[in-house]
């Protein structure tokens, strides 16, 4: 494809020694979760560099066609429907990128966690699970395992023990709870270790979740 994406970065502190790349949901973009950093880390208590990057502008199916940011087209929401596998190879080396260029920077793939809601979830999950090198850890927010069939002959034994945080509203009318809790099932029974957190809200996050996410990620990179 040869694009990079475009990136908003907020450091905490001079040098950092750990990143999180945070990927946003359909229709929005990088600046969604920036503002939920100062929440997760006080003024210098961590030096960590926290990546939101831009989606690629791309039409939807889903929303008549219309062009927005988004990781990958959606046809339907329900787990019979056709799954963007090119959307997801493309995304996936957009990511992969990025944790490249943290490594450039001095900060290698065990200090990163990768992270993401809704559709950017999908994309956390789907990289995370497919990735050669350990990872920190995942956080895959209000979302579902992509390409579930596929994913048996294309997990990277490198990340079979990685830690995902999995979080989901109990009343989320997008993706249903239901579908949350299949993907859960469905990585438990592959052997991955996946913390689940639910929480009485609908597509979005909210503060009891925030002060979870906080906990994984300083327990992720000490």
């Amino acid at each position: 494809m040869g694009m990079t994406l475009e990136t908003i970065e907020v450091e905490t502190a001079p040098k950092p020694n750990a990143a999180v790349i945070w990927l946003h949901g359909l229709g929005a973009d990088g600046h969604d979760f920036e503002p939920v950093v100062p929440q997760l880390v006080r003024r210098n208590e961590r030096a960590w560099r926290f990546v939101f990057p831009h989606a690629p502008v791309r039409p939807v199916t889903l929303n008549g066609g219309m062009s927005m940011r988004a990781w990958y087209d959606i046809v339907r929401l329900d787990r019979t429907a056709t799954e963007d596998a090119a959307g997801f190879r493309d995304s996936d080396a957009l990511i992969r990128q990025l944790i490249a260029k943290e490594a450039a920077r001095g900060i290698p793939a065990s200090r990163v966690v990768l992270a993401g809601f809704s559709q950017g979830g999908a994309v956390t999950l789907y990289t995370t699970l497919r990735y050669p090198e350990r990872l920190a850890g995942a956080m895959a927010l209000s979302c579902y395992l992509p390409l579930a069939t596929s994913l048996p002959a294309d997990r990277a034994a490198a990340n079979d023990g990685v830690p995902i945080f999995m979080a989901h509203g109990i009343s989320d009318p997008v993706l249903p709870f239901a579908m949350g809790v299949e993907s859960r099932d469905l990585l438990r029974g592959l052997g991955y270790a996946v913390e689940w957190h639910q929480y009485p809200m609908p597509h979005s996050v909210c503060e009891a979740e925030i002060a979870d996410i906080r906990e994984f990620l300083h327990r992720m990179l000490p």
